[in-house]
């Protein structure tokens, strides 16, 4: 059995659909299970109908979830001083697309914050990963694995020109390895289980801001497309659009946005 045939029937047991993810990206991810597991893909889906955690485990390993506290500092600097210092003063909706364990949430959180925005603002994290959503609400996460994470808020509060330190948004107990968020920014976002793949929306409103840092990269032409029409669909007009450094808009949007190279805003 190859990849795509093992993605069409791991597809017809379990509610989730990577066959239109990038062919490269997703390939090695399962030949990477298969070599941690010792398993045949034949095997892998036997197990996946009837071991329901073994099946969330793969779908884990086959999903990405990278993410970081201010990941690309200077991005969130550039972001400060041209998207955010625009932002009207009425209440605002965010929208974190994949946002994993929710370390993008909190960044977001913590510039609004900064402009005494918070009690103005809607934050929506989605990701199609409960274990990873079950993170970002409890806003705790391994000390000595991130201790960069106070390098990078550092540099981001130097060119914003804050005198903000870390401990202001963050307990850090070293006994227990802990680094945990702290209110009000803690219980703000709502955190939403959502597959992209279905082209639906996972709420009913508009919203003003979309981050969708680094998720398209790992779709095909044709998902990127069927996505982009939704999240296009969900945004206000002169709305803003945050992607990730190597990413794009679908050629079919390209027209229906305006780019200042950090964020794409929807034409009117």
């Amino acid at each position: 059995m190859d990849f795509k045939t093992f993605l069409q029937e791991f597809k017809k047991i379990t509610d989730y659909d990577f066959c239109d993810y990038s062919e490269n990206s997703i390939s090695r991810r399962l030949q990477k299970i298969c070599d941690e597991t010792k398993m045949t893909f034949e095997e892998i889906l036997r197990r996946c109908v009837t071991d329901r955690p073994f099946m969330g485990r793969v779908v884990e390993d086959i999903t990405v979830n990278t993410t970081e506290l201010f990941r690309d500092p200077q991005v969130w600097v550039s972001l400060f001083n041209t998207l955010y210092k625009s932002l009207p003063k009425t209440t605002v909706t965010f929208w974190h697309i994949g946002c994993s364990v929710g370390l993008e949430v909190y960044s977001n959180l913590i510039m609004l914050s900064e402009l005494n925005m918070l009690d103005k603002c809607r934050i929506i994290g989605t990701d199609i990963n409960p274990r990873v959503l079950s993170v970002a609400k409890k806003g705790e996460y391994a000390y000595s694995f991130n201790k960069y994470f106070e390098d990078n808020f550092n540099a981001v509060m130097r060119g914003i020109g804050s005198k903000s330190k870390f401990s202001d948004y963050f307990d850090i107990d070293e006994k227990k390895d802990q680094i945990k968020i702290k209110p009000p920014l803690l219980g703000k976002p709502r955190f939403i289980c959502h597959n992209l793949v279905m082209g639906q929306s996972p709420f009913a409103y508009r919203v003003d801001v979309v981050f969708f840092r680094n998720v398209m990269i790992y779709f095909n032409d044709a998902l990127q497309r069927k996505i982009m029409a939704m999240v296009y669909s969900k945004m206000y007009d002169n709305s803003f659009l945050i992607l990730g450094k190597r990413e794009d808009l679908p050629k079919s949007l390209k027209s229906k946005f305006i780019s200042n190279n950090i964020f794409f805003q929807k034409a009117n």
